[in-house]
């Protein structure tokens, strides 16, 4: 039954009897249509106003085979009616071909006109002529359309005011060519309309303070005082539903509790996604805009990675119509989130669901009917399906893209790769099943790549995470989650577990001040188990220097003793020698020489050395006087032979004199910058090198430390 309601508010309903219509093309016809029409909604006051047209509308739905069954007759009373067969292609042209359209699966699938549409006629006084099509809910986006014959005028009031004070709207208009957007997005704007977001300040502040509950109808008008176009009007809506309805966690686990009427759901202030998407769309069409409630399937609470969407859908969203164009929005995700255990609501406001560019939309919002999707070409439910999921926190950083874009990742002789791209300046940081180990991560100017290696076979859950790099807050957003399926272990790569992510040189390490690596890549291969590094060190900087093993933990001879820092003007070198062979950790910390307090972590190298026969001794110990721009050219190993004469070959300015004390006293002289000189090391265990600074004092200070090998 369809029902309408008349000027003085009353209410007609068509039963299950159809109304035979008399002829309309004489006087005494057009009088009987007229007298069942008063008796059908009562007595019609008609305008005297000769601008304006009153029009009576009596829909008649039948059955299908009621409609076939009448068809020839119908069309024989009314002479010129239109035909039920008749299909609308979107722009206002008919067509007598069979509509083409999209299943879930992309598929295109063809139905009979027939079951598509119905066409019912009916007339108003002054002989205007209106037909009405009715379409099935499961075709192409459906409409309601008014066509108007000879002599007819457009209906002020379908765009002018009701008695209520409100726009009436024009029927939906289904998607058209200019409203689907190429796939994929072009990354230009989150939005799929230009919106500048602080034009709305005022006017979102005022929709936060509206505390209207009695009826929507009132709701809408108190928000609207300050809307003017209709994507302000728009805009306070869904500020206002954001903010002010919650989500019903007691109606998504009980049915029979859960409310989704607009009015219920206004004056309870809760719903779940059908109350959200309904609300608005009455909101919208009391202030004029037109306004579709869309159903699908969605990648939210409870979505697994590959899973498979089946039986009926699951979520509810909107679509508006601005500006000539169908726009998509969520206010049910708009307005915050749930637990993981799914108790407990937060409102959290979220932007990025307002008037989403249809290609981001999709990545989580799969519709019912694919013309819905706004996309060309549409996507297929199997290609949704297999889709990673980034989230709004992924583009809201500036997130570009990220590949591969299928949510399964399956890895290649034991490793998959990830990687990320980005505007701007943006930290990282990633879990593979909870921890961030054997994985390698490096940083590049506009993103980041992830290697992993897996060491056991099946299913691993990786989760990517993001901040700004100047962002204030140490916080990083979840954005992106794969699953990792691995079905061999490439046991030849293992990473040491100091290795910390990421690794190697990049736009951070230069902004922390370390600039023209010698090595750019992150991973530093050496035969002979030796290596240096080289920077060039912004102003006021000291670094410190670590070397961490990857089969023990690190003793502080092997931390630090085989690490020697060398430095010329502005540029320092790190000079390494491995104890042995295997992989290693160079990390780097660093701070103001003027700051009193702790280094600070900056980044790390990967060493690795596969030569087993590699063996280096430890570097001389360094006192605390060995001061910066010293240089040991001979001898650089801590281990001294025994019962031999050992070169000595210092760099070491500023001091007057430089001893070298063994079982005997040797003196270094200065030639050409160098302290040059020999020492035997027969009788001893240690050797020491001291210095005078001040001539006129005999007071010597310990500068280096040397061991001598025992017989």
């Amino acid at each position: 039954m369809v029902q309408l309601a008349g000027p003085a508010g009353r209410r007609c309903g068509l039963g299950e009897s159809a109304l035979a219509f008399p002829s309309l093309r004489s006087k005494r016809g057009r009088s009987q249509r007229r007298q069942q029409l008063h008796a059908l909604m009562g007595t019609m006051d008609f305008k005297t106003d000769p601008s304006a047209v009153t029009i009576n509308l009596l829909l008649i739905v039948r059955p299908e085979e009621t409609a076939r069954k009448e068809k020839g007759q119908s069309e024989g009373q009314t002479g010129g009616s239109r035909s039920a067969g008749l299909q609308d292609d979107g722009n206002g042209n008919s067509t007598s071909q069979p509509p083409q359209e999209r299943d879930r699966t992309g598929r295109q699938v063809s139905r009979e006109p027939c079951k598509q549409t119905q066409a019912v006629t009916s007339y108003s006084n002054e002989g205007t002529q209106v037909t009405v099509e009715i379409h099935r809910k499961d075709t192409t986006p459906p409409r309601f359309k008014l066509s108007f014959g000879k002599g007819s005028q457009r209906l002020p009031g379908l765009r002018g005011l009701d008695n209520k004070g409100f726009q009436r709207t024009e029927g939906p208009r289904p998607p058209e060519a200019k409203d689907l957007h190429a796939y994929p997005w072009d990354k230009s704007s989150l939005k799929s309309m230009a919106v500048d977001l602080q034009q709305f300040e005022k006017l979102d502040a005022y929709a936060l303070k509206v505390d209207v509950k009695n009826s929507v109808e009132e709701l809408v008008k108190a928000l609207l005082k300050l809307a003017r176009t209709d994507l302000e009007k728009v805009r306070a809506i869904w500020m206002w539903i954001c903010h002010h309805i919650e989500y019903d966690i007691v109606g998504y686990h009980n049915k029979s509790q859960r409310l989704s009427k607009p009015i219920d759901v206004l004056q309870r202030g809760k719903s779940v996604c059908e109350g959200y998407a309904g609300l608005f769309q009455q909101m919208c069409s009391i202030a004029g805009i037109q306004c579709m409630k869309l159903s699908g399937y969605s990648k939210g609470y409870g979505y697994k990675m590959g899973k498979t969407f089946t039986g009926d859908s699951d979520h509810a969203w909107n679509a508006v119509y601005l500006e000539g164009r169908w726009h998509l929005l969520d206010s049910t995700w708009g307005s915050g989130h749930v637990d993981d255990a799914f108790t407990k609501f937060t409102f959290r406001y979220n932007e990025f669901y307002f008037l989403t560019h249809p290609a981001l939309f999709i990545n989580n919002h799969f519709p019912d009917n694919s013309n819905w999707q706004l996309l060309k070409p549409t996507l297929t439910l199997k290609d949704f399906e297999k889709n990673m999921v980034p989230n709004s926190n992924f583009y809201t950083l500036g997130l570009l893209a990220a590949h591969p874009e299928t949510a399964v990742i399956q890895t290649v002789n034991g490793k998959a790769s990830v990687s990320v791209d980005c505007r701007s300046a943006t930290l990282f940081m990633f879990e593979l099943n909870g921890t961030d180990e054997h994985s390698f991560m490096t940083l590049k100017k506009h993103g980041m790549k992830l290697d992993i290696y897996p060491q056991k076979t099946g299913s691993h859950k990786l989760q990517v995470f993001a901040k700004p790099y100047k962002s204030s807050e140490g916080v990083y957003n979840h954005v992106l989650e794969y699953v990792i399926e691995c079905k061999s272990v490439d046991k030849a790569t293992r990473f040491p577990k100091a290795l910390s992510q990421p690794v190697g040189p990049s736009w951070f390490t230069e902004l922390q001040g370390f600039l023209r690596p010698s090595h750019r890549d992150p991973i530093i291969h050496t035969n002979d188990g030796r290596c240096s590094v080289t920077f060039t060190l912004g102003k006021d900087i000291s670094i410190l220097a670590e070397l961490h093993p990857d089969n023990s933990s690190a003793t502080e001879v092997i931390r630090q003793r085989h690490i020697m820092q060398i430095h010329h003007g502005n540029q320092t070198e790190l000079k390494i020698h491995l104890p042995h062979a295997g992989n290693f950790v160079l990390k780097i910390y660093a701070k103001k020489k003027s700051d009193p307090g702790n280094y600070t972590y900056i980044f790390n190298y990967l060493i690795t050395c596969l030569n087993t026969e590699v063996k280096w001794p430890a570097f001389p110990q360094y006192y605390s006087n060995w001061a910066e721009g010293y240089e040991i050219l001979e001898p650089l190993s801590g281990l001294l032979p025994a019962n031999r004469n050992i070169q000595f070959k210092l760099k070491i300015h500023g001091i007057a004199k430089v001893l070298v004390l063994a079982d005997d006293t040797y003196t270094l002289t200065q030639n050409r910058g160098y302290w040059e000189g020999t020492c035997n090391t027969s009788g001893c265990r240690e050797v020491f090198v001291t210095v005078q600074e001040n001539a006129n004092r005999k007071v010597y200070t310990q500068l280096l430390k040397y061991e001598v090998e025992t017989q």
